[in-house]
């Protein structure tokens, strides 16, 4: 009776202990920046993804384009390298533009009215498709400050910026 008691209790922790390894493994830390050299200008995106123990970087830059568009496509960009729906994400940005727009949830009201007189409609609509898709949390951290991962994004959006390595930013130049 005491070893059942024993390897039922052992199992019990178990459990509990694999529930949260699986839930600290299927939250996804993301952090982003965006960077434009004049406004408009050459610009940039960098974002670092965490999942566990993995991390990943990633950047662009852009010929011609916004600070507020390269702050988005460092949000758009991560959300799109996701495979798995339904994932916990938590997104560190220092764009208070995106942190506001959506968790006060205004964005969901511009879409109802088409994004009539807003800027970035492309991007916004964009940003949507791939939010939904998740469970997404956004973090406002202060730019520059001593948040590395924020700092590390910022490297990979100037040097995006800079690299010359350009792609058409369309939304933007189309206007």
């Amino acid at each position: 009776m005491l070893v059942v008691f024993i390897v039922n209790s052992a199992l019990r922790v178990l459990t509990i202990v694999l529930l949260f390894l699986h839930r600290k493994m299927s939250q996804l830390i993301i952090y982003t920046d965006g960077s434009s050299r004049g406004n408009p200008g050459p610009g940039g995106y960098g974002a670092v993804l965490q999942w566990g123990s993995t991390t990943k970087e990633i950047s662009q830059g852009y010929r011609l384009t916004t600070n507020n568009r390269m702050e988005m496509m460092g949000v758009i960009a991560a959300l799109e390298m996701l495979t798995r729906p339904g994932l916990d994400v938590t997104i560190y940005t220092d764009s208070s533009y995106i942190v506001n727009s959506v968790e006060k949830k205004w964005v969901f009201g511009w879409e109802k009215k088409g994004y009539a007189g807003k800027k970035n409609p492309d991007l916004w609509a964009r940003f949507l498709r791939s939010y939904r898709k998740h469970n997404v949390k956004f973090v406002w951290v202060k730019g520059h400050a001593d948040n590395k991962y924020n700092n590390r994004c910022d490297v990979l959006a100037t040097t995006a910026a800079d690299s010359r390595n350009w792609l058409e930013d369309v939304g933007y130049e189309k206007e």
